[in-house]
């Protein structure tokens, strides 16, 4: 998962401690602790785990929760029979409001247990946090989704839109296989809807844990997010005898060519999510790069705005196409000339450029054509981003104002990418949802000892219950 940085908006903001007062839990948070228990302990990862497994688990609740058969489909590939998923769809009462898609993915990354503090894949509730692997990334959201089509059908409740849940594999390993990607190829129909909602929106705090007296200071929910491109740069030489040194060498010549990338700074780009991201986030600063950031919104032209900006790592890249170098690999002895170098560039493409556009930009800039550049599998669609729509925004601001008061809704646009990717570009608009929260410090996705707040949980559950029904109704 990709989570906005956090920023210090310097608002007179009120505290949420009231949030995470610990009380016995009512039944239907009870419900919705062990549907996440179960899911932290099924390993879905791709070395040891199954994501169907964990798939045909949540089918089974909704099944006993009133689901029918032919609204459940659970579905693999034959050639990854563990990296499955499900989608599930509950019937709304209109025949012309097209349907709400909920969308997470159940894969996480690996995680050995040498090496975390806790197992893993038991969920833990320690001082206010689970943890556990994908407790923040992204099994939270899976069972929030599946909690809430669960309480409607148990309810008998009938909302005005269909309502949609894909939870899908294959997010976090960019293998061959990935289920958001195989249903918008395979199941158009299936997934279709008006929009969907996704991770890569969310909170953080001012440092500490709303358990532990801290406050949530933001909450953001992404429209658009860049596409993920990996390029092979490629040199190669007859090579020969190390005491024989050539003019012409494929390892300085490769070196060459990644020092002109590395000098290189993509123009500056504003969409409109970016503008307004900038425009209310730098607002909120009180800070000369806050300033920066709001004259550079209005002007991108503004050349002293930019440095400015450009000092803090994320606004730099939100700003811009980046590339990077990530991986070399040269040389076949050490007394030998080299007869190949090889360099892998990652690039996150802003929004309206496609990766073979930018494979060509990075051969212009490099400018030797003993330097191949290709674009390495999987190539990833570059749709557009989804709109600033009201629509979808101000739900999601006034129940920000209910929950966080004082607090703002900023959109923003994630550096990295989702598996929005794919449903943007078969016409399904896709937007990270507001409503939980984050630490700072990454709270440990992708890495050690991974956590979520006990009461981001649950107060993003309700927050999120709100929200679609917001929307499935109107």
């Amino acid at each position: 998962m990709k989570r906005t940085l956090g920023l210090v908006l310097g608002l007179a903001l009120t505290s949420t401690t009231a949030l995470a007062q610990p009380a016995p839990l009512s039944p239907q948070k009870a419900e919705l602790r062990a549907l996440f228990k179960e899911l932290v302990e099924t390993d879905t990862s791709i070395t040891t785990g199954s994501c169907t497994l964990a798939a045909e688990r949540v089918a089974a609740r909704m099944k006993a929760a009133g689901f029918k058969d032919d609204q459940l489909t659970l579905f693999a590939d034959p050639a990854h029979p563990k990296e499955g998923g499900l989608v599930a769809v509950l019937p709304g009462s209109s025949k012309t409001l097209k349907p709400l898609l909920l969308i997470a993915h159940i894969d996480v990354v690996a995680a050995k247990r040498a090496d975390w503090e806790r197992d893993p894949y038991q969920l833990i509730e320690e001082q206010g946090y689970f943890y556990g692997r994908g407790t923040s990334d992204t099994k939270g959201l899976a069972a929030i989704w599946t909690d809430i089509l669960i309480g409607h059908a148990k309810a008998g409740t009938r909302a005005k839109r269909t309502l949609k849940m894909a939870l899908t594999c294959g997010e976090e390993t960019n293998g061959a296989f990935n289920g958001a990607e195989w249903l918008a190829a395979n199941k158009r129909d299936l997934i279709d809807a008006e929009f969907a909602l996704n991770e890569g929106g969310g909170g953080g705090t001012d440092g500490k844990a709303v358990a532990a007296g801290g406050k949530v200071v933001e909450q953001a929910i992404q429209v658009g997010e860049k596409t993920f491109a990996n390029y092979q740069l490629e040199t190669r030489n007859p090579g020969g005898h190390s005491s024989v040194p050539r003019p012409d060498n494929a390892i300085y010549q490769l070196a060459a060519a990644l020092k002109k990338i590395e000098a290189h700074s993509f123009p500056v780009e504003f969409t409109d999510t970016t503008r307004t991201y900038f425009k209310v986030a730098g607002a909120g600063r009180n800070d000369a790069v806050g300033k920066a950031m709001v004259a550079l919104a209005n002007n991108p032209a503004d050349k002293a705005a930019e440095a400015l900006v450009n000092t803090e790592p994320f606004l730099h890249s939100n700003l811009r196409t980046t590339c990077v170098a990530t991986m070399l690999d040269a040389g076949h002895a050490r007394n030998a000339l080299p007869q190949r170098a090889q360099a892998n560039v990652n690039c996150r493409i802003f929004p309206g450029h496609s990766v073979e556009a930018i494979r060509q930009e990075l051969s212009a800039i490099i400018g030797d054509p003993g330097v191949s550049v290709t674009a390495l599998a999987p190539l990833r669609p570059s749709p557009p981003n989804p709109p600033l729509d009201p629509k979808v925004v101000e739900p999601a601001r006034k129940l920000v104002a209910k929950y966080f008061p004082g607090v703002p809704l900023v959109p923003v646009m994630a550096n990295g990418y989702t598996d929005a990717t794919f449903l943007g570009a078969v016409g399904i608009p896709t937007y990270g949802v507001p409503g939980m929260w984050g630490d700072s410090d990454g709270n440990g996705v992708h890495g050690l000892n991974e956590r979520l707040e006990v009461a981001a949980l649950y107060t993003g559950r309700d927050f999120l219950g709100e929200l679609v029904a917001a929307y499935a109704n109107k």
